[in-house]
């Protein structure tokens, strides 16, 4: 049985498979791109930044203790009544004021009462200006190395989201490659059923066909569409989400464009994990909690301020040079006992310490077991795309030969769909495979924290 299905369709349908996979695999720059413009807009990148932020602005508040205070202060107090005091003046002056004015023979020492003075002030204030600085107090310089490591830290934090992001971004993106590829093959695979079925149908109106040919190759052309809408479906979500990882319009078109070479990571890959930010952020708690003794530890040098006091005090408002006065002192605090709350705190933080080494080591472990499957699995995936490549090759030998005998009437309607669809499948395995062997190299660039910010 003879058609007129013609081989330069199904060349065409091939060509397009090809030309979109090499497409999808030019200008490694555009991925780039990408991966740049997600470190740069991605919101969460942001809050993470603003952290980083705030972490330096405490480095300054705590640099900021070692610069002199000046602070205005105030006191104004005014009662009467309560405890006193009698002061018997008039007892002991009035005899001897009595006794002068009788020797000048005057009146020029008058009598006076005694006097009964109150504790409290009577409309008194105390104005000054106090400048204190801080002489020796360790406190404040292993605050500052604290702040600083909280800063490192913190930096540690934001490349390590970075990471994550990167691999997020590359991943997302092969996946949108891959579903933009199926959406081309089941295109292709549509194009040669549907030419299928005008072909059929063209032959059951000229009586040299059954209806049950026709029927079936219409059956065959709904079932690859569905494939093609799930397909286009998936293209639309993978784009969704590309978009939401760079924080931009979910419906922005997305550049199919990617550089691709049979020479993978796997060539010179290695599974070093010393640049991992997270034993990096475990070594800088190390750190911290090493400070932190070292902070408890420093409670028993006595701390020592000096301090300068500016104003004036008077009563009734008065300000004159007998209100004015200067003050100057030293202050020295030397904790002599605290009910073993310093011990019990050092005890403390050597406990953490010693189990930040164990998470270090754990963790260290963990990561190097990461990177080492990561290999494997890079390894696994370019090992099934050269049989999936091997694999294509097969099915559209198998499938040019048996549509050559489809034409000359050797084979049957479902060895041709049998054919077809064996071919549509290991193009789609290719496809899989590829973008399964790009997305295992990004884990692997991931795992060993080998990507360059």
């Amino acid at each position: 049985m003879k058609t007129n299905l013609p081989y330069q369709l199904i060349r065409y349908g091939l060509a397009i498979v090809l030309t979109t996979l090499s497409a999808a695999l030019t200008a490694q720059t555009v991925l780039d791109g990408y991966v740049s413009e997600g470190l740069k807009d991605n919101l969460v990148l942001q809050q993470k930044d603003i952290t980083l932020q705030q972490a330096q602005q405490s480095l300054q508040i705590a640099r900021s203790y070692f610069f002199p205070s000046v602070n205005l202060l105030g006191d104004y107090t005014s009662g009467e009544g309560g405890r006193s005091i009698a002061i018997p003046v008039g007892d002991l002056l009035n005899p001897v004021y009595a006794s002068l004015n009788q020797l000048t023979q005057g009146d020029k020492f008058p009598q006076i009462e005694n006097v009964n003075q109150n504790f409290f002030p009577h409309n008194f204030y105390d104005a000054r200006v106090r400048t204190s600085l801080p002489l020796v107090n360790t406190d404040l310089y292993v605050n500052r190395s604290i702040q600083s490591q909280q800063i490192v830290l913190k930096q540690y934090e934001v490349e390590l989201y970075k990471r994550q992001l990167v691999l997020d971004i590359k991943s997302a993106y092969f996946s949108y490659l891959a579903a933009v590829a199926a959406v081309k093959i089941y295109e292709s695979g549509l194009g040669l059923v549907n030419k299928n079925v005008e072909v059929n149908e063209s032959l059951l109106r000229n009586g040299k066909s059954l209806p049950a040919n026709y029927l079936r190759s219409k059956s065959e052309a709904e079932r690859v569409k569905a494939d093609l809408n799930s397909a286009e479906n998936r293209v639309v979500n993978a784009r969704k989400y590309f978009n939401f990882l760079l924080n931009k319009p979910l419906d922005r078109e997305i550049e199919v464009s990617y550089t691709f070479s049979d020479a993978t990571a796997l060539d010179t890959a290695s599974t070093d994990i010393a640049s991992r930010e997270e034993l990096k952020m475990i070594k800088t708690s190390r750190d911290i909690n090493a400070a932190s003794i070292r902070l408890n530890k420093l409670t028993r040098v006595p701390k020592v301020n000096a301090f300068l006091d500016l104003g004036s005090q008077a009563s009734d408002w008065k300000f004159n040079d007998k209100s004015k006065y200067y003050l100057v002192g030293v202050q020295l605090s030397l904790p002599l006992f605290q009910g073993f709350r310093n011990n019990i705190s050092i005890r403390q933080n050597t406990l953490e310490m010693r189990k930040t080494e164990l998470n270090l080591t754990r963790t260290t472990e963990q990561l190097q077991l990461a990177a080492d499957v990561a290999k494997n699995d890079l390894q696994t995936t370019i090992q099934n795309y050269a049989a999936a490549r091997e694999q294509l090759k097969s099915a559209q030998s198998y499938f040019n030969l048996v549509e050559k005998g489809y034409q000359q009437g050797i084979n049957t309607l479902i060895e041709f769909l049998d054919a077809r669809n064996q071919l549509t499948s290991s193009q789609l395995q290719q496809n899989l495979r590829l973008f399964e062997m790009l997305t295992a190299e990004a884990r692997l660039e991931r795992e060993t924290a080998s990507y360059t910010f």
